[in-house]
This record gives structure tokens, C-alpha cells and sequence, in this order.
């Protein structure tokens, strides 16, 4: 796993590398977002450079959009000791990771992360890739970074949507991973005084699982908690003008379900899932869905990248604090889950 820098001092350590090492050019990839909010904190510490800029949102993160930004690279002269810094969260990392992986057969690159849930989740871990028909994450290639820089100054920029949905990352990761958490922590919730101090928990839980299995040969399957029901949600409301949920909104609906899989699989107390029920719902509005709505987001969950032939893999919890992977559950149970998910 490559460095990761978190705190102040981080863009000063990301103008370090790039003055010590020899890249023959400096691309940054920003959306309208990052390059009115995040750039100008970035720029005093990058050398010559030249901007990519895409358009923001998850219905951008399409192989369209990457043959905007292969064309952009070959534009600008890019070649195979050239870097690109992707500046913004998940969909641009995710994004600019894959283009930099494939371009000329790889290119350097580093993570500048913006939103929370970029910080904590998607810039560690060396996962890239692109929605494909409406899949989450289809398309992608396990590529890690040359860095990644995390400055939690950035989450000034955020509305408080945008801070709540990566909030549910750092909830799974106290769920899979750290009981003693999960007990003390949920009592401030939001209210945190130290994002500095959580980000740094919530990542040193996601590289130890990261070093562990890099390319998710089995034990990182535990990172899944709540993203086999949680995708299918965020995929098919993705479709849905005006109900489209960020993706921690979505991973907090799976959450709740595959924490009621678990107990129905006498894997969790009902004593803790009503704990994690009560956390979470304190923290997270409620999505509706209808019977038919139910039935189809289950089909969905088919897609899972986590699935062998037809059995969908689940990761579930063995208790709070200790997550269990590939466990097999049914389309059945999906929607049972959903069901009872509507009766909170």
C-alpha cells in the first residue's frame, strides 16, 4: 500500500513529491465543483500543471466521460512519466485512477481526496473504475496511487448531506472492525470535534484490510458490509430523476439490512441490531420504496461483483466489531430485508 498523508501538512508533502520527482508533466482533474471550491487551496503548492475538467456526479462516471479525459490527456502531451492528480471525491478518484491506469498503459497518479467519503474510503485501497448501464463500478482495474494526500480542511467545502454520506463509511468501518468504537463514538456522531482523528482511525482500518488482501481474494470482503443491498439501492434510484441518494446514504440503507441478514442468520444479537438500528437511524433519513420497487432492486443485487454464479455473497456481521464474508443469502432474503427496512 502507498503513503498516505492526512493533516495539514499534506499539500505541503504533495508539492514535496512533485518537485523531487522528475514527472514530465502535471495534470489535475477537477470538476466544476473542486475547481471553484478546493482548487485555489491546491494550486499554491503545485508546480507547472495543466486542468482537466469534468462534470461532477455519479451519472458522469461513465466510459463517456473517460474518452473526454483520454482525449484531454492526449491533448496535452501526457506520457508514461507524466502525473495526474485527481482533486475531488470518490467519482473523481475513482475516475481519474482508472483513465491514469489505462492511458498509454499506465500513468502516475496521486489522490488529492475532497469529500469525506473519499477520504475515508474510496482514495485507499488502489480500486479504480466507472459505472457501466446503470452497474455500479463495473468497469475497473485495481491500480494504487503514487500517494494519496488527505487535508481535512476540504470538508469545509461540504454540505452537511455530503459530510452525513461519508460519515456511513466510518459507521461500517466501527461496525466490521472496532466494537469499542462503535459504543463510544456513537454517542457524538456528527458532533465531532476531530475529523483529523477519526479520518486517521477510520483509513488505518481500511489499509490494514487493504494490506491484508489487496486484490480481494477474501478477507478485504469484509469492506462490503452494507454494499450488496446498498449498491442495488444506489443503482436503481440512480435512475430515478430526483430520488438519487449519495452513496453513503445508500451504504446506510444496506447497512440496516444486511444487519437484520445477519441476525436471521443467528450471526448478531437482536440486541445489537436494534443498537446499530437505533445509530443509524438517528443519523439517516429513511428511503421509501414500493412493493415493486423492492422486487426489482433485489434482481440488482444479482450483478454484485462479489458473486460467484448465482449465489450472491454478502458480507455479514459475527457480532458487532467482527464482519464474516461470503456469506450466501437469497433474492428472497434481499427483499425481506428491504421489507423490513421500510417497517423502521
Amino acid at each position: 500500500m502507498n503513503t498516505v498523508h492526512i493533516g495539514a501538512d499534506a499539500l505541503p508533502q504533495l508539492a514535496e513529491l512533485l518537485q523531487n520527482r522528475a514527472f514530465s508533466k502535471i495534470a489535475v482533474l477537477v470538476d466544476e465543483n473542486t475547481l471553484h471550491h478546493c482548487y485555489p487551496q491546491l494550486k499554491p503548492y503545485l508546480p507547472e500543471h495543466e486542468l482537466i475538467q469534468i462534470q461532477s456526479g455519479e451519472e458522469h462516471k461513465t466510459l463517456q466521460t473517460c474518452e473526454y479525459i483520454w482525449q484531454r490527456m492526449t491533448e496535452l502531451n501526457l506520457d508514461r512519466w507524466s502525473v495526474l492528480v485527481n482533486l475531488g471525491g470518490g467519482v473523481i478518484g475513482d475516475m481519474g485512477g482508472f483513465c491514469a491506469a489505462l492511458f498509454k498503459r499506465g500513468l502516475y497518479f496521486v489522490q488529492v481526496p475532497t469529500t469525506l467519503l473519499a477520504q475515508v474510503d474510496a482514495s485507499v485501497g488502489g480500486k479504480t473504475g466507472v459505472d457501466f448501464h446503470g452497474l455500479k463500478n463495473h468497469i475497473g482495474v485495481y491500480q494504487e496511487p503514487q500517494a494519496v494526500f488527505i487535508d481535512p480542511a476540504f470538508l469545509q467545502t461540504l454540505s452537511p448531506r455530503q459530510v452525513k454520506s461519508g460519515y456511513a463509511e466510518i459507521i461500517k468501518h466501527w461496525l466490521i472492525s472496532d466494537v469499542e468504537a462503535s459504543r463510544t463514538q456513537r454517542h457524538i456522531g456528527l458532533l465531532t470535534e476531530d475529523w483529523e482523528e477519526l479520518i486517521r482511525h477510520s483509513v488505518s482500518i481500511k489499509s490494514a484490510v487493504v494490506e491484508a488482501d489487496p486484490l480481494e481474494g477474501g478477507y478485504r470482503k469484509v469492506l462490503n458490509f452494507g454494499h450488496t443491498v446498498g449498491h442495488a439501492v444506489e443503482s436503481y434510484l440512480l435512475e430515478q430523476p430526483g430520488r438519487e441518494l449519495l452513496h453513503g446514504e445508500a451504504i446506510a440503507v444496506g447497512m440496516l439490512c444486511e444487519a437484520y441478514l445477519s441476525v436471521k442468520h443467528e450471526l448478531l444479537t437482536q440486541e445489537e441490531l436494534d443498537k446499530i438500528e437505533t445509530f443509524l437511524v438517528s443519523v439517516y433519513e429513511k428511503v421509501r420504496l414500493s412493493e415493486d420497487e423492492i422486487r426489482t432492486i433485489a434482481q440488482l443485487a444479482l450483478q454484485d461483483k462479489k458473486n460467484t454464479r448465482s449465489t450472491i455473497n454478502c458480507t455479514l456481521l459475527n457480532g458487532i466489531g467482527k464482519a464474516v464474508y461470503d456469506q450466501p443469502i437469497t433474492l428472497q432474503e434481499i427483499q425481506e430485508s428491504l421489507r423490513y427496512y421500510q417497517l423502521l
